[in-house]
């Protein structure tokens, strides 16, 4: 019988090694790049829910929070159970909507006892800082956050005004600490806790 040539060669065994360690490390490479990736399906990705950041906000954080179901608008309410309402001053607090038809969570400032628009001040020891605001859309809303969000994390003293009188909002630290609560549990649904 005639001598077989062998299958594997060195030759051969160099060009695999090659190829086995430039793919490895081309998927190495290109996975330090994954978050950069483009986004070709045309919708806006900004409140989108992920299947894993909603069933944990809906069975652990969630069991925090008073639910209102709002069928005619196929939405989920999610209002903090220890906030502070009363009735004769306005108040003013965020609350989490659940859209499950198109899997995307909103925030939204809930005005109480009065009409927009109303503008916030923000005050520290030597800053005077202030916005206003009029009820609008999912991302006015989401923008106010973003406005209001360093004033909380420096503990800033608020006030609400509408029609030029002022109002304590926010004004003690329980309140504060459901505020952050609410804020930390909404960009954790949107998978952002480092907003």
């Amino acid at each position: 019988m005639p001598a077989r040539d062998p299958v594997l060669t060195p030759e051969l065994i160099k060009i695999l090694k090659i190829f086995i360690f430039s793919s490895l490390g081309l998927v190495l490479v290109f996975s330090f790049f994954n978050s950069y990736r483009a986004d070709n399906t045309g919708q806006n990705r900004t409140f989108r829910v992920a299947d894993a950041d909603r069933l944990y906000f809906l069975n652990v954080r969630g069991l925090s929070y008073d639910r209102e179901l709002r069928k005619d608008a196929g939405m989920t309410l999610f209002r903090h159970g220890k906030r502070k309402v009363e009735e004769e001053n306005p108040t003013f607090f965020p609350l989490i909507i659940h859209n499950p038809i198109k899997d995307e969570a909103y925030v939204y400032f809930e005005l109480l006892n009065s009409d927009y628009p109303v503008k916030i001040f923000a005050k520290s020891t030597y800053i005077i800082d202030s916005v206003e605001f009029s009820n609008g859309n999912n991302q006015d809303h989401l923008d106010l956050v973003y406005k209001i969000k360093p004033w909380i994390e420096a503990s800033y003293e608020f006030e609400l005004a509408i029609s030029g009188k002022r109002f304590p909002l926010w004004s003690d630290e329980k309140e504060k600490d459901v505020l952050k609560t609410v804020m930390e549990d909404y960009f954790r649904l949107l998978n952002q806790s480092d907003n």
